[in-house]
């Protein structure tokens, strides 16, 4: 029962976490000029998904970079 509170604890604040470099990541990206309205055009929409994809691929390589770095122990 303990494990399956701390799971239910540990992803809680995962999600608070995430809820949080949620808003410093699109505040970046608004520093640096990228508009993230998703405006009711075509147009906007498909900029909006290749924005998207292109920060999911690298955050997913930021990922397995980190999942390496901390796997590998001396």
């Amino acid at each position: 029962m303990r494990r399956t509170i701390a799971a239910s604890l540990a992803t809680a604040f995962g999600l608070v976490i995430a809820l949080l470099w949620s808003n410093v990541v699109l505040g970046g990206l608004k520093t640096f000029g990228v508009n993230l309205d998703l405006t009711p055009t075509l147009f906007g929409w498909l900029y909006f998904v290749v924005i998207s994809v292109v920060l999911t691929i690298l955050m997913v390589a930021l990922i397995v970079v980190v999942s390496r770095w901390g796997g590998e122990e001396k």
